[in-house]
């Protein structure tokens, strides 16, 4: 729902309503002027303080950067942007470098409350049984004092600290478990921790490939895709898709990438499966037992070399370019069969795109 749109439907709705009385029609009153489309999340230069959201409509048609600025004026939303929660009406969103999370409204962006203390190089944040689980790396040359910090979602406050291992990054619910990727800091991680969200405690470890990336929940099963050690590292390992029983938490299965590929954006839509290498999208289906040789498409003809952000929704394709790192980012959206439909300038390097439904 785009600004003009709801300024329109302020300055006729006497009259609209008016016509209507003495008819059935139903009319769907709108959360708020960022209700219904994506959110997106710019998370700047570190250390520059220019993190920032943008907006864009389901159908394509409003579309407006720097929303969080816009609405709250006196505000600055903060340094490196790392992740956005949505939970009921809220939108949490995670500033790494700033060590906060700035709480909106996220049908409206209005500020709501400001997470300052008990974060320490905060990444990523999920919730479960009424709470708020934002990962943590502390500091990042010390491997031992990476946490899961317990968010009370009443009062904003840091409650309580889980310890885990080094270099939690993505944090995914399901079913009141919390499933954590250590892709390891500054190192290089190879595991997935299971957290009880009843008790707060680490009910299992889980070995998977190198620096797990990215994972997403499928029938019965929760899918890692893990990019393996880059060409810098003293070894370069190959990426790995691997499947996880969550009845259990045991590996059930995995497939080897080729040598040297990277994959990353794990995505999962319907029963297929996407993921990202370079600029290519490929797409697989979760039974498969082999990889696609092919992408389902590139991104090349845009000049995207490295997709950075990737999201499946509202039957599209959602692709973030980082460019340069250093000027505005660009969005590209593409059709489920990789026709480009539409491309957009946001905010500095494009980290994330969250449905608001």
């Amino acid at each position: 729902m785009n600004f003009k749109k709801v300024v329109l439907l302020a300055l006729v709705s006497p009259f609209f309503f008016a016509s209507c009385s003495n008819d059935d029609a139903k009319i769907e009153t709108p959360l708020g002027a960022y209700d219904g489309g994506v959110l997106i999340l710019n998370q700047g230069g570190f250390g520059q303080g220019n993190a920032s959201v943008s907006y864009l409509s389901n159908d394509f048609v409003g579309f407006q950067n720097n929303i969080f600025s816009l609405v709250n004026p006196t505000k600055i939303l903060g340094d490196t942007g790392q992740d956005v929660g949505l939970y009921d009406d809220l939108a949490f969103v995670v500033l790494n470098n700033s060590n906060k999370i700035e709480v909106v409204n996220r049908y409206t962006m209005a500020h709501v409350a400001t997470v300052d203390s008990g974060l320490s190089n905060p990444r990523f944040i999920a919730f479960a049984n009424g709470k708020g689980y934002v990962t943590n790396w502390g500091d990042g040359t010390n491997t031992t004092d990476d946490y899961v910090a317990v968010l009370n979602l009443s009062t904003y406050v840091v409650s309580s600290k889980i310890p885990v291992a080094e270099g939690p990054e993505r944090i995914l619910e399901f079913n009141n478990t919390l499933y954590v990727a250590h892709q390891g800091g500054f190192g290089f991680g190879k595991s997935i921790s299971v957290i009880n969200g009843n008790s707060d405690t680490v009910a299992a470890t889980i070995e998977v490939g190198d620096v797990p990336n990215s994972f997403e929940v499928s029938s019965g099963s929760l899918f890692v895709l893990c990019g393996g050690k880059p060409s810098y590292a003293a070894t370069e390992t190959a990426g790995k898709l691997v499947k996880i029983n969550i009845a259990n938490n045991t590996v059930s299965s995995s497939i080897n990438f080729a040598a040297a590929t990277h994959p990353a954006n794990l995505d999962i839509e319907r029963n297929d499966l996407y993921y990202t290498v370079d600029s290519g999208i490929f797409k697989t289906n979760v039974t498969a037992t082999t990889l696609p040789v092919s992408a389902l498409f590139t991104a090349t003809a845009q000049g995207v070399y490295g997709v950075y952000s990737f999201a499946i929704g509202n039957n599209a394709i959602y692709v973030g370019d980082a460019g340069d790192y250093n000027s505005n980012g660009k969005v590209y959206v593409y059709s489920a069969t990789g026709m480009l439909n539409k491309e957009y300038t946001v905010g500095v390097i494009p980290a994330g795109f969250y449905f608001n439904k």
